[in-house]
């Protein structure tokens, strides 16, 4: 799309389903990479990852022809077959996901957030954390539907 330019950064939040343990420590750089290179094989740019065993943060910028929504469907479904073909079988992400726009002035802090997620969820659950998210950013919800 000549002559259009958009930023659209956007931070993702997503984690297994049932936040089963399967992203163990020991294979948790290997998805990080595989997320990030899902993304730009689609022409979105990660310019973050990480996350604990149980869940992912993603801090996307989006290209002005993708919706967030076909970029999650693509990410997620192409990490889940590696996943099961690769390191644990049964392997499947929670329906949906999280997302909320970051402005360019907290691209720092956020890549700052995403990197400590080992640190920060030994004080805070990611169940507490998402929630957090949702009420930061104004997001009704329903907390029966939340966890699926």
């Amino acid at each position: 799309m000549p002559h259009t330019y958009v930023s659209d950064l956007v931070h993702c939040v997503f984690s297994t389903k049932l936040r089963r343990t399967l992203i163990k420590p020991e294979i948790q750089s290997d998805l990080w990479s595989f997320l990030g290179g899902i993304a730009r094989k689609n022409e979105c740019k990660a310019l973050m990852v990480g996350g604990t065993e149980n869940h992912v943060h993603m801090l996307l910028s989006l290209p002005a022809d993708m919706s967030l929504a076909k970029a999650m469907q693509l990410i997620k479904g192409a990490s889940s077959r590696w996943m099961n073909e690769t390191h644990t079988r049964d392997f499947a992400w929670q329906e949906g996901y999280g997302a909320f726009t970051v402005g360019i002035s907290q691209k720092a802090t956020t890549i700052a957030y995403i990197q400590s997620q080992p640190e920060h969820h030994r004080k805070r659950s990611f169940e507490e954390e998402f929630i957090a998210f949702l009420k930061k950013h104004n997001v009704e919800y329903d907390p029966r539907h939340v966890w699926g």
